[in-house]
């Protein structure tokens, strides 16, 4: 039986939550997917915001976060939170973007670092989204002229990005991200000398159960894998190039942190010692740029590799780094 009622779920705030929707499954639904599971039972829900429901920790088995894959077993409470919808009037802007790539079904861009995705509280206007429908109004996606965002990237985070224009690009875009077959590098400028060539970090991530704007590592969390490379060191800090597995919310700045080397000029995420790094070299923006993407073109079906250089602010600071600090720097 599945029961609809408003109010709060745990820690999230009522006036956010529209509805608590709570699923109860019977023996037949032994041992299937959480995912799939909820979907079946929700099936006007697409799989894209299940799985944001998921990470944003506003969806709950028996009161406790879980991955999409668990396992369900009669008996259990799956507990959902729906959010209150939230509105905004999408107001074409006449925002530059710098243009990688665009045909009839997507357009590759190089985002800049400071450029929020979609309009959010607190970001009503001046996004992507904002700036995506003034250059291509053409866009249909379900018959609305919203852009298909597949994927996104933090405000300070810099790089290359799709958007789909068509539902056929929307739909293949979307099962390459769910089938792991887009690859996706990042250049990060991370605290301290990484002594190995070469790691993978595989950590499940979650939202911090105090601080819901932060996310961490955790048993509860959703399976995160993360693999760098390194491609230079400097006396208190190294490049990397970074290849992610999965997209989970801050995935590289938080798998970083929690190997101690967290993103130079990441106010979140930071320590000390990126904290002063960034000070004596004066940067304000986190060194984490999208290098490249790879992907299927939708409708060809041919892999192609879109690449963004880093931005000017970037390369300036690498040289900086590589000339040594104006100042002697003291060990913290």
């Amino acid at each position: 039986m599945n029961e609809r009622t408003p109010g709060p779920l745990l820690g999230v705030d009522s006036e956010d939550t529209a509805e608590v929707i709570e699923l109860r499954p019977d023996p037949s639904h032994r041992n299937m997917r959480l995912d799939r599971y909820v979907a079946g039972e929700l099936p006007d829900l697409s799989r894209t915001y299940l799985q944001s429901l998921i990470d944003e920790g506003m969806l709950l088995v028996d009161g406790r976060t879980r991955r999409a894959a668990f396992k369900m077993t009669p008996g259990e409470v799956v507990t959902v939170a729906l959010p209150v919808p939230r509105q905004f009037d999408l107001e074409p802007q006449d925002i530059p973007l710098d243009v990688l790539y665009e045909d009839a079904d997507i357009l590759v861009i190089n985002k800049p670092s400071g450029m929020v995705v979609h309009p959010a509280p607190g970001h009503p206007k001046d996004t992507l989204v904002n700036a995506v429908l003034y250059h291509a109004p053409e866009i249909s996606i379900q018959g609305s002229t919203r852009p298909g965002i597949v994927h996104r990237l933090d405000k300070d985070t810099s790089g290359v990005m799709v958007v789909a224009k068509s539902d056929r690009a929307q739909t293949s875009l979307v099962e390459q991200w769910l089938e792991r077959t887009v690859i996706k590098h990042y250049a990060a400028l991370v605290a301290g000398v990484i002594d190995e060539e070469e790691g993978t970090i595989d950590a499940p991530i979650g939202r911090d159960q105090v601080n819901r704007q932060r996310m961490g590592t955790s048993r509860a969390g959703r399976e995160a894998i993360t693999h760098f490379h390194v491609q230079e060191r400097f006396d208190d800090a190294t490049l990397l190039d970074v290849r992610i597995e999965t997209g989970r919310t801050h995935q590289i700045r938080v798998h970083l942190a929690f190997i101690s080397h967290p993103v130079v000029g990441d106010a979140i995420y930071g320590n000390k010692v990126s904290e002063r790094i960034a000070r004596d070299y004066g940067t304000t923006r986190q060194f984490l740029h999208a290098s490249s993407l790879t992907f299927k073109l939708p409708g060809t079906e041919e892999m192609r590799t879109f690449s963004a250089p880093l931005p000017h602010e970037l390369e300036d600071l690498l040289e900086r780094f590589r000339e040594g600090p104006e100042s002697d720097v003291a060990e913290v």
